[in-house]
């Protein structure tokens, strides 16, 4: 069995219309969920693209892993879903993005050069690169890179000092005139890159070309979108495919704008939030995140039928997913921060080839569902053994196969927030610049340290609207749902160098050869299957 393992930079669940959009129609991800288990409760470990992807490829919650947000490192010597599947004969290949910053003061300290093949594989979190494009390789923000699409962009006749910032990521104004990508203003204008070498056409490209390279060998392909990740600039005619007709209504609130929580009246303060939380920003900026959602499904037609013509949907697994989603004025936010929905729920669509998910092809599962679960998923389908003493998400198989009754009561993301302007305002100490969600499926609970925490009902409030953590009607809610927080906190996490069977192992034999403790005289000894030490008499 293969894996291929797809994944969109910043795409709504809520953005394709097999999770009931009418505004936007996704046949061809539709199709794929009609062949799949789509699951409608899936969450990221953390709603920001470093920490939320170094969850998925480790297969453990932030608070283990350490990579709490963009650009700090994930440390050396943190197993990572590369390590596990090599260690079953299997490739663990990268196509795309990761977002991945190596521990670089880590390797020199153990002497890892980066050139050496341990160096390269921890550099780039466990994955051989195929083709690695982070989504930009300004210099001011290292360790993001774009060289290969660069060089394919110059290799078709478009050059240039950054070919991905002038080509891809810049607009054509109806004068002739270019214009950036990252001023929103701008967004409704054509790229300057026509849509057959855009960057989401060139990486579906590349996926399919790893593919058609691979022998006998199992492989995972990490085929990783940038898109419709910002810049929010889309190519002809994908630019002006959708108006802010075909935008559905914001979500949000007068009550929410005016709340007493000062981290969240901070939040909306900053200037991003101020922004989005403007309609003429939000009317023309939707509508081309659409255009590059509708692009994204169209490369996967090409995808998706490319696979079925060379059987390859009989022996791979496809996954489909997100990192995280996009608040897009929803709440009086922009960006992808916090546990709303549309930002820390993600789009999850699993087609599992063997027999045993026949049973359940076409459905869709409310399970609580954590993007720590793809890791384990993987390394059970290519035959390899259960580790949960070092990756904590669970494998999805039961659930595929429709054989998992006993599953996780509540998920867990987490937010570091120890970097964002808005701890200033509220005087927090990096330390203590943290979140937690607990969501029970019907109630989430955010832990906000140093203040008091949020309550919403998603049964009777799906748009969550209402913060419900004042109202004393419940506080049994607050204290039921902060005591599952307490529980979580206290599991073991970083015990990850000896298993549980080992564990058992060293409880039934005691003490280590050579150590006798608490033995009154040698007969005691003897009794106990202890060897008196030869020079002595005991």
């Amino acid at each position: 069995m293969n894996v291929l393992w797809i994944m969109a930079d910043q795409l709504r669940w809520d953005y394709l219309s097999c999770y009931g959009a009418t505004h936007i129609d996704t046949p061809n991800i539709d199709w794929l969920a009609s062949q799949s288990v789509r699951f409608d409760k899936a969450y990221v470990q953390s709603p920001i693209c470093g920490p939320s992807r170094m969850s998925f490829y480790t297969g453990r919650y932030v608070r283990s892993h350490g990579s709490t947000w963009n650009g700090f490192p994930l440390r050396v010597g943190e197993p990572t879903l590369g390590d596990h599947l090599r260690e079953v004969g299997a490739k663990c290949a990268l196509v795309g993005k990761t977002h991945m910053t190596p521990d670089a003061e880590g390797m020199k300290r153990l002497g890892i050069t980066p050139e050496s093949t341990i160096g390269a594989l921890v550099a780039q979190c466990g994955f051989e690169e195929y083709v690695r494009d982070d989504g930009t390789n300004h210099s001011d923000y290292p360790g993001r890179r774009a060289e290969d699409y660069d060089q394919y962009l110059r290799d078709h006749g478009m050059d240039g000092d950054n070919p991905w910032e002038e080509w891809a990521n810049t607009g054509i104004s109806p004068e002739g005139e270019m214009r950036s990508g990252w001023a929103l203003e701008n967004a409704p204008l054509p790229a300057r890159v026509p849509k057959e070498h855009s960057e989401t056409a060139w990486l579906t490209t590349r996926g399919i070309e790893f593919i058609e390279e691979q022998g006998e060998q199992p492989w995972l392909c990490h085929l990783s979108y940038i898109k419709p990740h910002w810049p929010y600039l889309a190519p002809a005619p994908y630019n002006d495919m959708y108006g802010a007709s075909d935008l559905p209504p914001v979500n949000r609130s007068d009550a929410e704008r005016s709340t007493d929580h000062p981290l969240m009246q901070a939040w909306m303060d900053m200037r991003v939030s101020q922004t989005f939380s403007r309609d003429e920003v939000r009317d023309i900026v939707a509508p081309v995140y659409m255009g590059l959602i509708k692009e994204l499904d169209d490369q996967m037609g090409r995808l998706f039928a490319y696979l079925r013509e060379t059987g390859r949907m009989d022996d791979t697994m496809i996954v489909f997913c997100a990192d995280h989603g996009d608040n897009m004025g929803d709440h009086w936010m922009g960006e992808k921060d916090l546990f709303f929905d549309c930002s820390a729920k993600i789009p999850l669509i699993v087609y599992d080839p063997r027999a045993e998910a026949d049973s359940t092809r076409g459905t869709a599962s409310d399970a609580l569902v954590e993007g720590i679960d793809l890791a384990p998923t993987f390394v059970e389908l290519m035959g390899g053994e259960a580790k949960p003493h070092i990756m904590e998400g669970r494998s999805l198989s039961p659930l595929l196969h429709g054989t998992g009754a006993d599953w996780r009561t509540y998920a867990v993301s987490e937010y570091d927030y120890a970097t964002r302007k808005a701890r200033r305002p509220v005087g927090v100490d990096q330390g203590d610049a943290r979140l937690a969600m607990i969501y029970d499926g019907r109630w989430k609970y955010i832990h906000v340290e140093h203040m008091r925490p949020m309550l919403f009902d998603l049964e009777t409030d799906p748009g969550e609207l209402t913060d419900l953590a004042t109202d004393p009607a419940y506080a049994d809610e607050i204290t039921r749902l902060a005591a599952l927080h307490f529980e979580w906190s206290r599991k073991h996490h970083n015990r990850i160098t000896r298993s549980a069977a080992a564990v058992e192992a060293m409880t039934d034999r005691g003490e280590p050869p050579g150590i006798f403790i608490g033995y009154v005289d040698s007969d005691e000894m003897a009794a106990a299957g202890k060897s008196v030490p030869p020079h002595t008499t005991g």
